[in-house]
């Protein structure tokens, strides 16, 4: 703890920073609940997410062997053009959130194309949007943590260094004063004794 000024003015300026830390204090908590929430929602929705991707990844082995045709190129139709988020405001903190998958248009000769792209088209897009919807989720997570860990330092900071450091200081100050004053009362009365003794012996002589 820093050296303290025994003033007055030093115990106005304390009281007036425990007053803002402990009004301040309850803010941070509350924020960093609601990250914790947050945090607990997002990772329940990546891992339903992240199943259905599996499942999907499984549903896709028995289209393996067609799309190993060398004849038929559909990879320029199956990766994403855009990935498009809108922005979504928690607890003061911006996060991205999943939109859609956007695609080229898949133009190919309909008579000289097996049957089966079109369903393997589809089927392929469908597990690269969820990738890319995986990926924001994991995104804003990672925002979220990060928001998190500086909000618990902030709540640990005004917890245990900067509240108990303005009390003590409070304490401290008030005991000092509170001497000083009961010191200036001394003074005082031993003061007006002595101007009594000194009139009494004058009236006496």
């Amino acid at each position: 703890m820093a050296k303290i000024k025994l003033t007055k003015g030093e115990l106005k300026k304390q009281r007036d920073a425990l007053i803002q830390y402990e009004r301040y204090l309850p803010t941070l908590q509350l924020k960093k609940q609601q990250l914790q929430l947050e945090i607990i929602y997002h990772i329940n929705i990546l891992t339903e997410r992240k199943r259905a991707e599996e499942k999907k990844r499984e549903a896709l082995k028995s289209w393996i062997v067609l799309m190993a045709d060398p004849g038929v190129d559909i990879s320029k139709w199956i990766k994403p053009k855009d990935v498009l988020t809108q922005v979504k405001n928690i607890a003061g903190v911006d996060i991205p959130v999943f939109t859609e998958a956007r695609f080229e248009f898949a133009e190919y000769d309909l008579f000289s194309t097996p049957l089966w792209v079109d369903s393997g088209i589809d089927a392929l897009r469908a597990l690269a949007s969820l990738k890319s919807e995986i990926a924001v989720i994991e995104e804003g997570v990672r925002i979220l943590r990060r928001e998190l860990r500086v909000t618990s330092q902030r709540v640990n900071l005004f917890e245990k260094v900067k509240i108990p450091q303005a009390r003590e200081a409070i304490r401290l100050i008030k005991i000092y004063i509170g001497d000083q004053m009961a010191n200036a009362v001394g003074r005082s009365k031993i003061a007006k004794r002595k101007i009594k003794e000194m009139v009494f012996e004058e009236v006496a002589a």
